[in-house]
């Protein structure tokens, strides 16, 4: 199959859908289709796309069709990108497409329908009733604009959980919904580094443990539920330290007051964007992994730091049960109190961490591997049409 893909940019500061769209490209490769991808990414981005991309495997197997990074008329009016897509979809077998709200992928979506082609779209829970509710009149008004119809007319709708199916209902769409799950590539995390590494990276002193919260620093990755929970953990492990990792989005500042008002500033580390092998260093090296978000479609930090054998701390609205079904961590509620108890619970007890890291391990690499998920984007790819 002649496959292309489309996401509004490659950048890989805009978190899990470009890791996605970029892995499950890949693996698609890998079994032999003709793999495209439209995208925007500035110099400095491609420039990072292409040096992450080394670790993952068949990536070099990918055609890329990257456009500079947009102004205000070509993210709007994508002139250029609707072009692009002519040229590169016009024979496609089928379209994926990444994001919802983006000028891009509507254009896509048009253009997919101009040349006969079917489509479908990760939503990457961006229509579950948190997301919605973030700026709702725009959205409301994008639907009256053509979003919905763009929905309802694609072949089916890539869900990433159970959840985040019930929770699109409401809409009322038309299009079915598919659940195919995020993933790893098994090569990555194989041989995992020793631990240790990180640490002196950034120059933790031997013996003391850490926290780890891996995503972008926006508010509804829950760094302001962090900094509380922290606190109250801080009280009673005084050799436990906490480390942010990621890129910067909007939800820095308020962090770094609390930090400051908790007098927290010699214990908490924040190192900005971590890729690569670096990544999983930091992965291996911590104590436990903690991501209190307030929405989630299927995170990709999670899925690696089980495959880390690292165990986790995660909300419920992280929509990731089989952790606590595998006993891989605690899904606790968004109250920091709560939070801070699953944390304490887990450094209390180095020997259960331990085992619910093996049991992580084990639930992702015989679950949810990007050569399993191709293998089933190609068979929806194949059932829809």
């Amino acid at each position: 199959m002649r496959i292309v893909h489309v996401i509004a940019s490659i950048d890989p500061k805009f978190g899990g859908p470009q890791a996605v769209a970029q892995r499950i490209a890949a693996a698609q490769s890998a079994l032999g289709h003709d793999v495209h991808v439209v995208s925007y990414g500035s110099a400095d981005a491609q420039r990072k796309l292409f040096e992450m991309g080394r670790g993952i495997p068949n990536f070099s197997d990918i055609k890329w069709h990257i456009l500079p990074e947009p102004d205000l008329f070509e993210k709007l009016a994508c002139p250029g990108g609707r072009k692009l897509l002519r040229t590169v979809a016009q024979s496609a077998s089928f379209l994926h497409l990444h994001g919802v709200w983006d000028p891009i992928l509507l254009y896509a979506a048009n253009t997919a329908k101009a040349f006969q082609v079917p489509y479908c779209l990760c939503t990457s829970g961006m229509l579950d009733s948190w997301s919605m509710q973030q700026k709702s009149w725009k959205k409301q008004i994008a639907f009256l604009l053509g979003y919905r119809r763009m929905l309802n007319q694609a072949k089916f709708l890539h869900a990433l959980n159970v959840d985040e199916v019930l929770l699109m209902q409401p809409l009322g769409l038309r299009a079915p919904a598919v659940i195919i799950p995020n993933g790893i590539f098994p090569k990555e995390f194989d041989a995992l580094p020793d631990k240790g590494r990180f640490r002196r990276q950034i120059g933790l002193p031997e013996g003391r443990r850490y926290v780890l919260f891996l995503s972008r620093l926006h508010i509804k990755k829950g760094l302001d539920i962090l900094a509380r929970a922290f606190q109250l953990v801080s009280y009673s492990h005084p050799d436990v330290d906490l480390v942010v990792a990621g890129p910067p989005d909007g939800a820095e500042e308020e962090f770094a007051q609390l930090v400051k008002e908790f007098g927290l500033e010699s214990r908490v580390h924040v190192v900005g964007p971590i890729y690569g092998e670096t990544k999983i260093s930091a992965l291996v090296d911590a104590a436990c992994f903690c991501l209190p978000s307030r929405q989630e479609g299927f995170s990709i930090a999670i899925t690696e730091a089980l495959a880390c054998a690292t165990p986790v701390v995660i909300t419920d609205a992280c929509h990731f049960p089989e952790v606590g079904a595998s006993e891989a961590g605690f899904i606790v509620s968004t109250d920091p109190a709560a939070v801070a108890l699953g944390l304490i619970a887990m450094l209390d007890n180095p020997v259960m961490g331990k085992s619910m890291g093996v049991n992580g391990r084990r639930l992702v690499m015989e679950n949810f591997t990007w050569p399993a998920i191709a293998e089933l984007t190609i068979q929806n790819y194949r059932f829809a049409t």
